[in-house]
């Protein structure tokens, strides 16, 4: 999986001139979109069209200090419909309008050409299952917050908070009755952006999971989920860092080693906290498909 990646990498460097074609990457990294965008970002920490902007901005901030072609000439080629656009974005990258870039030749921010590599550690491995599922239907109070890679994520903890205690004590019945797996309160994440983006927003569940015709309680959101294959991975450790480090470590360990994808679907997270809350077992619910050969 590596060695497509750097092929697309590749395929971009020669085509910054031209409109990004995610299909074409996709193809060449031989998975789908949803895969490709999903896996750039756990890898490279940015979303791809984010990369391929900063790309642009790099290689035409070299052209504009150059001062051998018009401004404009240089945003239409990048992909910018006038002038003010590509200022603009120019300006969020360096700091400062591409007029005065020209006329001052300060120094501009670069984004290096990215490649990626597997760095063998040897010392862990990871605990895994992968498992086909029936249609199921999560069940649960539901907000939007923002995506946060590192750290507590504020919205969700005050969202949690003033959960009433009856809503949860209802759910975790519910959940005993259905004997659905996973079983208890979930965490669970869908509509995500697929850049991932941090701070892009998503939509939030803290429900269970239930069969598709079990009712809902009064109040509740309903997330109908269908049938499909699933991985799951299991970790412990302090919290939130290890359940956020569980994350990464799926998309740069497991997945390249592995012939599976992502597929589109919410992420189920179910977590025991430890009585004094500074650690957790974990049990991350990801949807997957088997890689075409």
């Amino acid at each position: 999986m590596l060695d497509r990646l750097n092929q697309v990498m590749n395929h971009i460097e020669q085509r910054l001139d031209e409109p990004l074609d995610i299909a074409e990457l996709a193809r060449i990294a031989t998975t789908s979109e949803y895969h490709l965008r999903r896996m750039f970002s756990a890898l490279a920490g940015m979303p791809l069209s984010e990369y391929v902007r900063r790309r642009r901005l790099t290689v035409a901030g070299a052209e504009v200090l150059a001062n051998e072609e018009p401004l404009l000439t240089i945003a239409v080629r990048y992909g910018y419909g006038s002038g003010e656009a590509f200022a603009r974005a120019f300006r969020a990258l360096h700091g400062v309008g591409p007029g005065e870039a020209r006329r001052t030749k300060p120094a501009l921010v670069s984004q290096p050409r990215l490649s990626f590599r597997l760095t063998v550690e040897g010392n862990s491995s990871m605990r895994y299952r992968v498992v086909d599922r029936p249609d199921f239907t999560v069940i649960g109070p539901k907000t939007r917050v923002p995506l946060i890679y590192s750290g507590p994520n504020q919205a969700i903890i005050d969202f949690v908070r003033n959960i009433p205690p009856q809503t949860t004590a209802t759910l975790e019945k519910l959940s005993q009755d259905s004997g659905e797996d996973p079983q208890g309160i979930v965490a669970v994440c869908d509509d995500l952006d697929p850049g991932r983006a941090e701070g892009s927003e998503l939509d939030y569940y803290h429900g269970v999971v239930a069969s598709q015709d079990t009712p809902a309680p009064e109040g509740a959101a309903t997330l109908p989920v269908p049938a499909g294959t699933w991985a799951v991975f299991t970790t412990s450790g302090p919290a939130p860092e290890a359940i956020q480090a569980l994350w990464a470590t799926v998309y740069t360990e497991w997945f390249p080693a592995n012939p599976y994808r992502t597929r589109p679907g919410p992420e189920l997270l179910r977590t025991h906290m430890s009585p004094d809350g500074t650690t957790a077992e974990a049990e991350l619910w990801l949807p997957v498909e088997r890689e075409q050969s």
